[in-house]
């Protein structure tokens, strides 16, 4: 997975940072007991993962068929364990 680009990307990036912020402020309220601030936190939290959503459809983000995952062998070409060609 070493050439794979998980996350390497402006919309990712963005996303976390806007969660992590999110994250930070709901931490912070609620060791101060306040709950409203708690909430408006974990909103931020949750406007990380539409504003990373949104930048992915616009094409900020990994396209959806380059990842190593996606990636298959034929039926006919696969053998198995132990034998080699």
């Amino acid at each position: 997975m070493s050439d794979s680009s998980h996350g390497h990307t402006p919309a990712a990036w963005t996303g976390v940072i806007i969660a992590f912020i999110g994250f930070c402020v709901a931490g912070v309220f609620m060791v101060m007991a306040q709950p409203v601030g708690f909430w408006v936190g974990m909103v931020i939290t949750l406007l990380g993962a539409v504003v990373g959503g949104i930048m992915r459809m616009m094409g900020m983000g990994q396209p959806k068929d380059t990842h190593p995952v996606h990636k298959t062998t034929e039926p006919g070409q696969r053998q198995p364990a132990g034998i080699k060609a």
